[in-house]
């Protein structure tokens, strides 16, 4: 029986690794290989890396360091948790493990535009798609910026990003709809296409106009990856991320969440310190 299974192998999934591989834990990672911070083209938020880094190049190190002291990674989807007499066991396509702890850290989706995914992904290693302006507005400061939201939500975000910039347009995926917005540009017609170029971002709305961008933020929302969560029992609010404690710990004793399946800053600095203390809880607990 190991001591913890790791279900993502994301910034706080890896984090939370180390330290129990250097707490001498036996522990294994599943990586699906379907988390956000592997499609990061460049960020710049991280302390150790001035010139950028990109999300592909950051997990990899943050795997080979987990597994320099121990970790395994397995890439594999989790398809089920359960727990019996005080033991979890987690179910894959390929195998069958048992724990005397979990920690999920599964992650969230992001609701995207309407673009196929390799027009998509190609705008996102341009720059041209963009979801964290937390993470990269600075990058975009100054620029023709576009926000593709709903309501309240999308208009916060559209505030937000308008300390960067002069030029910030909301887009309502179904058209205007009035709030105060300050001096933040809103089209009024409901979009119809969104093509993109090298450079830009086009949107055409139902009248004909064309609307050119050099960046769009997509604030359409997320979805917590909490069916795993929720099958095992564990609280979840009310948009779907799991109920945590202080110490990271779910309704469900020995069974952890961390990183953005938990309420709180999505932001891979946050979500290594919630692996921190998730994996340091975890040692303590099996010591006594």
């Amino acid at each position: 029986m190991k001591d913890c299974l790791i279900i993502g192998g994301g910034p706080a999934g890896l984090t939370a690794a180390l330290y129990l591989a250097r707490f001498l834990r036996e522990v294994v990672v599943f990586d699906a290989r379907a988390g956000r911070a592997l499609k990061i083209p460049t960020t710049h938020n991280l302390a150790p890396f001035p010139d950028g880094i990109s999300g592909e190049d950051l997990l990899g190190r943050m795997q080979s360091h987990a597994e320099t002291y121990g970790a395994e990674i397995v890439n594999d989807e989790v398809l089920e948790v359960s727990k019996t007499d005080g033991a979890f066991r987690v179910t894959t396509a390929n195998v069958t493990t048992t724990a005397r702890t979990v920690i999920l850290a599964s992650g969230v989706i992001n609701h995207g535009p309407p673009l196929s995914k390799q027009d998509h992904d190609l705008g996102l290693s341009r720059g041209l798609i963009r979801y964290c302006p937390i993470c990269d507005a600075y990058e975009v400061r100054g620029k023709r910026i576009g926000v593709l939201g709903h309501g309240e939500h999308g208009l916060a975000e559209a505030r937000f990003i308008r300390s960067y910039s002069d030029d910030v347009t909301l887009i309502p995926p179904e058209g205007y709809v009035p709030h105060a917005t300050d001096d933040i540009g809103v089209l009024a017609s409901p979009m119809r296409r969104l093509p993109l170029t090298a450079t830009q971002v086009l949107v055409e709305v139902e009248t004909g106009q064309q609307h050119l961008f050099d960046t769009l933020y997509v604030a359409l929302g997320t979805s917590p990856r909490s069916d795993l969560p929720v099958s095992i029992g564990a609280k979840c609010n009310a948009s779907g991320c799991v109920v945590v404690d202080a110490k990271q710990e779910t309704s469900v004793a020995g069974l952890y969440a961390i990183g953005d399946i938990v309420e709180g800053l999505d932001q891979i600095a946050f979500a290594m310190g919630q692996g921190a203390v998730a994996a340091t809880a975890i040692h303590n607990a099996l010591r006594q």
